[in-house]
């Protein structure tokens, strides 16, 4: 069994458009934008991340806003819903919030004995909300968001799959264990996690699969604290079958990836050497910030790249 994980780091999606994403997630979720940097595989596409003031891994949500993308088809073999963390008694606030400025999909669901806020995101993102004791996370401060009711990370993830049994294995060679279950779905979790600990695995045998687009999770990053604890990680993934990437650099963390037996892009990410490496912490997120490969093109990209407004 692999010890070495934390729990979730990040979750990047798909999105058509940068402003209406920033704005989405900045002012009506209250999120902070902690980085604006590009694809690294596409450099002429915006990466852009949130989180709380520093970008604590377990709550950062990240896009890659693919200008008039056409919106994904859900189905299995992918993250199907993202759930973040809120307090006790914040959930009446949210509800109240979503509704008022109009938010779309707004559903509430009892999931494994605890109530969610099920809402869409911009390109139909299916996120949601649930409340959870003592989650002493830090969070975004500066946002008309009042702290009581501030997002403080990942609660949990839902894949979505034609099949959970092989996935259910890996999750457990992952060092996570069964904590619910029910017809329909499997609860798994990891004690002393980060506090973005739990992976739901749907089984939805009558599900297509899902075609990517906007709104789609790309893939989902899971934690660990360094280089050492990466490598061991994955020379475990390899010993047990599966096709692993080698290590890369992506400036704010080094990566791996590897695809699940449900087909689902799975990342292992280290927390160092995080956000603040190459900005003031009171400044995150405002400049553009290009990997060294790409910096001989800042003037190209700062043409073509929408600007996006705060």
């Amino acid at each position: 069994m692999i010890t070495q994980i934390e729990g979730l780091h990040h979750v990047t999606a798909l999105a058509s458009g940068p402003q209406q994403n920033n704005d989405f997630f900045t002012q009506i979720l209250g999120l902070r934008r902690i980085k604006k940097t590009v694809n690294f595989d596409n450099p002429e596409v915006y990466h852009l991340y949130y989180g709380d003031e520093t970008g604590t891994p377990g709550g950062v949500m990240t896009y890659f806003p693919f200008p008039d993308k056409a919106r994904g088809r859900p189905g299995t073999g992918e993250v199907g819903k993202t759930v973040f963390s809120v307090p006790e008694g914040a959930l009446a606030y949210w509800q109240s919030r979503l509704e008022g400025l109009g938010v779309e999909g707004l559903e509430t669901k009892q999931v494994f004995g605890q109530t969610q806020i099920l809402f869409a995101g911009p390109d139909g993102d299916r996120l949601a909300m649930v409340e959870t004791a003592d989650d002493n996370r830090p969070f975004r401060t500066v946002s008309d968001v009042p702290d009581e009711a501030a997002i403080r990370g990942f609660h949990s993830v839902a894949l979505h799959l034609h099949d959970t049994a092989a996935t259910a294995e890996l999750m457990q060679l992952m060092g996570y264990q069964l904590a619910a279950q029910d017809r329909f779905a499997q609860r798994y979790s990891r004690t002393g996690s980060n506090g973005a600990g739990i992976v739901d695995l749907h089984h939805l045998p009558g599900q297509d699969p899902a075609q990517q687009g906007a709104g789609s999770v790309h893939h989902v990053a899971f934690a660990v604290a360094d280089r050492a604890d990466q490598l061991s990680v994955r020379a475990r993934l390899l010993d047990a079958g599966f096709k692993v990437t080698d290590v890369i650099d992506r400036n704010y963390f080094w990566a791996i990836y590897f695809r699940t037996p449900g087909g689902i892009l799975f990342e292992v990410a280290t927390d160092e050497p995080g956000f603040v490496h190459d900005e003031e912490p009171a400044l995150l997120g405002e400049a553009l910030k290009l990997p060294a490969q790409h910096e001989h093109l800042r003037a190209q990209l700062e043409m073509k790249l929408p600007p996006i407004m705060a």
